[in-house]
């Protein structure tokens, strides 16, 4: 199945928010921290001094949120971030991944409709807490695409003590997983 989108005769909802909810309890299950690649713009209620790239990624684990809702049409939950702490409400056709932050195990989906650059104020581009996000996703991620569309990429090689840099054109680097 190439597309993630029912098919048949009429249209159906969206796969996406039952993977991430699947991926979600595969993660806690398995003692893995659940991270959220989310693409941003004016829709996504994140701390903009956290976005770099129109992009944040978030541990959505339980133990550094509270009130995780993982719903059809929005993620909602309360995290910390500098000790404060915030709502963030991310609509679930902005989430471009979920993975474990352990070992990368994962998947991508595809960019919203709409990705326009927007205009995002960025923070000083110090990195937030652990507890309630993680900058880029870690050198050498594994994800399995959500869409052939999605061509798989390298991964990086960058040493461990160096942070990542983020891709060119604003999407991680993914590797196919089989």
């Amino acid at each position: 199945m190439s597309n993630l989108q029912s098919t048949g005769g009429s249209a159906g909802s969206s796969t996406r928010p039952y993977l991430i909810r699947a991926l979600h309890d595969w993660c806690t299950d398995n003692g893995y921290t659940p991270y959220l690649a989310v693409f941003v713009d004016r829709s996504v209620q994140v701390p903009m001094e956290y976005v770099k790239n129109s992009e944040i990624v978030l541990n959505v684990s339980f133990d550094a949120t509270s009130g995780l809702q993982l719903g059809n049409e929005y993620i909602e939950f309360r995290a910390r971030f500098g000790g404060v702490p915030r709502d963030i409400v991310v609509p679930v056709d902005h989430v471009i991944a979920i993975y474990a932050r352990e070992n990368g195990q994962g998947m991508a989906f595809p960019m919203p409709g709409d990705t326009a650059a927007v205009d995002l104020a960025a923070g000083d581009g110090e990195p937030a807490p652990e507890a309630a996000l993680r900058g880029d996703p870690p050198p050498g991620l594994k994800l399995a695409p959500a869409s052939e569309e999605r061509s798989p990429a390298a991964s990086s090689e960058e040493a461990p003590t160096e942070p990542p840099t983020p891709p060119t054109g604003g999407r991680p680097s993914l590797k196919r997983v089989k």
